[in-house]
């Protein structure tokens, strides 16, 4: 498939500009585009632990879900030299690395629509004041302990932290993947029985107990939906390219 119209295709439904009103670094990172490409490598993150399977699978493009290089070349090679390593490493096998983050998070059919999918939501639509965050309905009402339970398998996820100070019963769900906590405020206005999210730190937790909400906090890692989702556009684009997909990213252990 020609690169340009595949990357065509992908900005129609991921439009950078959705990046740029989150000072987001999407886009191409390292290397140069090919004219054709034939093999995609998807992965989250491009880093030393995934670089060997990528080396020795020599795709013609690698996306991935966060940005290689989230800021400045020269803030970023200054605070982990190993990544300026990576980067010329890649530069010199002319690998190229593209992302598809917060473009990727707001755009439909993108992370936020596959995790209310997966979530079994219905009337999924984009909560009104955050393009990015996606609301619906269960099909049955539960018990906020019992729905956090269920979130979890859902979400294929090994843990997650329930702050229940809301409704004792869930109806409706709004969900942002990563780092979202901070926008909880807009899923409590727009009426949403229980918010998730990840990334909580101390002062949003707080803020949402005092503020009488439910709020389920689920790992970052919850975005590797991101792989199977992109895939399945990819090959709705063509079907013959070949797609390696690699889940590399485990969750943190966690101790009882």
């Amino acid at each position: 498939m020609k690169t340009k119209d595949l990357l065509r295709k992908l900005s129609k439904q991921f439009p950078k500009r959705y990046a740029k009103m989150n000072h987001d670094y999407v886009g191409l990172a390292v290397g140069k585009l090919p004219t054709e490409v034939n093999k995609v490598f998807l992965c989250l993150d491009c880093d030393w632990e995934v670089f060997p399977i990528i080396e020795k699978e020599k795709p013609d493009l690698v996306i991935t879900h966060h940005p290689f290089i989230y800021g400045t070349k020269t803030r970023v090679f200054k605070r982990d030299p190993s990544k300026k390593v990576l980067f010329d490493t890649l530069a010199k096998l002319n690998i190229p690395v593209y992302s598809y983050h917060t473009n990727f998070d707001t755009g439909l059919g993108g992370m936020n629509d596959a995790l209310a999918n997966a979530l079994g939501l219905q009337d999924i639509k984009i909560v009104e004041g955050n393009m990015m965050m996606r609301g619906g309905i269960l099909k049955e009402s539960m018990k906020v302990e019992d729905f956090a339970k269920y979130a979890k398998k859902a979400l294929g996820v090994d843990y997650a932290l329930l702050i229940a100070c809301g409704k004792p019963v869930v109806e409706s769900v709004a969900v942002i993947g990563g780092g979202g906590s901070g926008h909880w405020v807009e899923a409590k206005e727009a009426g949403y029985d229980i918010y998730i999210s990840g990334d909580a730190p101390h002062h949003v937790r707080r803020e949402i107990v005092n503020a009488k909400y439910n709020y389920l906090d689920v790992p970052h890692e919850v975005e590797k939906i991101f792989i199977p989702t992109m895939k399945k556009i990819l090959k709705g684009f063509d079907n013959s390219l070949e797609i390696v997909t690699v889940d590399h990213e485990k969750m943190p252990k966690v101790i009882c």
